[in-house]
């Protein structure tokens, strides 16, 4: 089974640097400029179905890429939504170290819970969608987790994904390989992890 992890179009809270987490802001203009341009990108012949999060930005890419690539779109899963950030959701992503050190946001989903729960979404995924070659639009956060999950990686570790990235994953012996993060091929991605993974704080990017 092949399957994509597609992070929805921009809205208007990624263009102020906002923290959105679970808040349910809308594409704005460019978001769906870009999910109708990614649907352009992309090989309808690679693909058999879309699926996404429950979340509005998540589910109008999900639309707009089914639609422009002459697809099925199929379920949404709550397991595939952005990790809750709690009081944080609504504030400048420049301000959270300063006014949260560590990142500890009070009704915050705790990092060690949000990577399972993507793996249980693809797990879910792949009984609904036996077989089938599946793009997944989902969320940043929930993505690197994820990746980290499967590939026994630190989530934050993982660069930053843009807007309609893809990071493609194979299913074989009920397990998931990491073939591309964000478009670039896990192997070249590799290094920086074991890098980051290791303590160098110059290379770690955060979301």
């Amino acid at each position: 089974m092949h399957l994509a992890l597609v992070r929805h179009g921009q809205t208007d809270w990624n263009l102020r640097g906002l923290m959105q987490g679970r808040t349910d802001i809308p594409l704005n203009a460019t978001g769906r400029a870009q999910a109708a341009q990614a649907a352009r990108t992309l090989d309808p012949a690679d693909w058999d179905v879309v699926v996404s999060s429950t979340l509005g930005r998540a589910r109008e890419t999900a639309a707009i890429l089914a639609d422009g690539l002459g697809l099925p779109l199929a379920g949404a899963y709550e397991d595939l939504v952005e990790q809750d950030f709690g009081d944080a959701e609504g504030t400048l992503v420049a301000q959270i170290d300063e006014r949260w050190p560590g990142r500890e946001f009070p009704g915050k989903e705790p990092d060690d819970e949000v990577g399972p729960r993507g793996a249980r979404a693809l797990a879910r995924i792949s009984v609904d969608q036996d077989g089938a070659r599946v793009l997944a639009v989902a969320h940043g956060t929930l993505i690197r987790h994820a990746l980290g999950e499967l590939s026994g990686h630190e989530a934050h570790s993982y660069p930053k994904l843009d807007n309609l990235s893809v990071s493609r994953l194979e299913r074989a012996d009920a397990a998931w390989r990491v073939l591309t993060v964000g478009g670039t091929s896990f192997d070249e991605v590799l290094p920086w992890l074991r890098r980051a993974g290791a303590g160098d704080e110059e290379l770690v990017r955060t979301a």
